[in-house]
């Protein structure tokens, strides 16, 4: 079973930096394809960033693109958002979920088949 558990929420202002944790098993990291998708209040959860197994591959959303850094360190089995420059557009609750390794479409959330429980990100002044 996978389990994924997401840490590194919190309130910052605009132009403020925060660093999400998904934290998990080794055999998940060696395992999954992984990435990380956001839902703010009443709108759909979207795709923010997918890695491939690897890791040597991202493929960001637009919006997130040059502001957003994703990593990983399968030693400690842990994936890394690194946000810069947030606006309160960025304002969600984060999520980093495993996808079916034998899908190649990194932006299709139906592709993706385990969840952690999210943590709140809120950009404000």
């Amino acid at each position: 079973q996978v389990q994924l558990v997401e840490s590194g929420g919190g309130l910052v202002q605009p132009g403020g930096s925060l660093r999400l944790s998904c934290a998990g098993s080794r055999r998940t990291f060696t395992t999954y394809p992984l990435g990380w998708f956001r839902q703010a209040p009443g709108k759909e959860r979207e795709f923010v960033v997918g890695i491939t197994l690897s890791g040597r591959n991202a493929k960001y959303a637009g919006p997130v693109e040059g502001r957003f850094t994703v990593s990983r360190d399968v030693a400690k089995s842990t994936m890394y958002l690194q946000m810069n420059n947030l606006k309160p557009e960025d304002t969600a609750v984060y999520y980093c979920a495993a996808r079916n390794p034998a899908s190649t479409e990194i932006s299709n959330i139906a592709h993706y088949i385990s969840w952690g429980q999210g943590t709140q990100v809120t950009v404000s002044s």
